[in-house]
């Protein structure tokens, strides 16, 4: 009877077990349903990247520049070098039409488009070279129909204008002596000469690259003009960020291809720590990455510095504009990239959860650089962990991070 009892009883206190683990196994099924569903464990795998320390900027463009202009500058330019083209000392840059050539002009214009017509009623035209001139006027003319700008639909005509005239130049070559287009080119040619007979004709006084873009603020936004310059005085400027210069039928210039200036106000700390002679990264609005050196700082208030970069690469993609926004990245860091959310600081050193086939591990490692979202890190050397503390038992038994691990995002221990 006694034995009887106690199997009673020791049944009785498996099936208690056995209920308390099962409720265990329920409460934790649960649980982990609730984290899945409520707070979803977010993972992250290390890859190696690159991190930057940057912030946006507009900036205004301080170039060296020599504006040319002649006697007939109101006669209007015909351009001999184009917009963008190296020059050197004494190569002809542009001429001016004479007094009297507005006939002459309106001559030329008539037997462009006589021309025109007659070149298309013969097909023996129709070289690789003409097709070629006749898809940019296409292109061209795309562009004319989509804008209402005004200074972009005087550039689009001048171009289709050198388009023409390049066409007929061809079909001068093509066209059979005394055939209707050969008279017609001929005639243009003889017109076009006396044009260039009697104008004014300018040369290059140095070298650099040719630019039309003339805006008036060649002689003041100048490296010499430096500890002149205030925020509010470019301010003041009211330059519109990312416009064209619009390209001037009066003068040229000739601007240093080898560098140029950006300033600009900035109120961050980053910026007002910034030095003399420190070299950074500028990111142009095409994505353009340059090399850039402080060149000059002037503290204007507790709040705000003026800083003026130096570049020595890009600057003819800077030609066209006066002011511009682009990206300061003040310092960049290549290594393995995780996000800062994976990093648990505890007595002041940094651990990350790895999760390898479920199983994790809490790995310290080393910050080499960090910005607002990302870290760059590293595992700590023997002598590092000997130094912080860690005896040589513990530093054997110590995982270590490695390319393509997978860690945990948002985690607490």
């Amino acid at each position: 009877m006694n034995k009887q009892q106690n199997n009673t009883k020791l049944n009785k206190i498996k099936q208690y077990i056995v209920g308390i683990i099962i409720i265990i196994i329920t409460i934790c099924f649960f649980y982990n349903i609730y984290r899945l569903v409520i707070q979803p464990t977010q993972s992250f795998v290390i890859e190696k990247g690159k991190i930057y320390k940057e912030e946006p900027g507009v900036g205004y463009i301080i170039r060296n520049e020599s504006v040319i202009r002649g006697e007939n500058y109101k006669n209007g330019i015909v351009q001999i070098k184009a917009e963008g083209e190296k020059v050197a000392k004494g190569d002809p840059i542009f001429r001016y039409y004479s007094n009297n050539e507005s006939d002459l002009v309106k001559k030329i214009e008539e037997l462009d488009n006589e021309i025109q017509d007659a070149m298309l009623e013969q097909s023996n035209f129709f070289s690789s070279d003409i097709k070629a001139l006749d898809k940019q006027i296409n292109q061209i003319l795309e562009k004319l129909n989509k804008t209402n700008n005004k200074n972009l639909i005087e550039e689009y005509k001048k171009d289709i204008n050198n388009f023409i005239t390049k066409k007929a130049k061809i079909a001068g070559e093509l066209s059979p002596a005394g055939s209707y287009v050969k008279k017609l080119i001929e005639k243009r040619s003889s017109y076009e000469s006396q044009l260039n007979s009697g104008s004014e004709h300018i040369v290059s006084e140095q070298s650099g690259v040719v630019s039309y873009r003339v805006d008036g603020l060649e002689s003041i936004l100048t490296p010499d003009s430096f500890n002149t310059l205030t925020a509010d005085y470019l301010n003041k400027l009211s330059l519109k960020t990312g416009q064209i210069i619009p390209t001037s039928n009066e003068s040229g210039k000739i601007v240093d291809n080898f560098e140029c200036y950006i300033a600009t106000a900035l109120k961050t700390d980053k910026a007002k720590e910034a030095k003399i002679n420190d070299k950074l990264i500028l990111r142009l609005s095409n994505l353009l990455e340059i090399e850039a050196k402080i060149e000059y700082i002037v503290k204007e208030s507790e709040d705000s510095v003026l800083i003026i970069f130096k570049v020595n690469k890009g600057v003819e993609e800077l030609i066209s504009f006066r002011k511009i926004s682009f990206d300061i990245i003040w310092w960049s860091y290549e290594g393995l990239k995780i996000p800062n959310t994976a990093i648990i600081e505890e007595d002041e050193i940094s651990y990350i959860i790895r999760n390898r086939a479920g199983y994790t591990d809490k790995i310290a490692v080393k910050i080499l650089k960090q910005n607002e979202d990302y870290a760059i890190i590293d595992n700590y050397s023997t002598l590092e962990l000997q130094k912080m503390g860690y005896s040589p038992e513990e530093i054997k038994g110590m995982k270590k991070i490695t390319l393509y691990d997978e860690i945990i995002l948002n985690s607490k221990q």
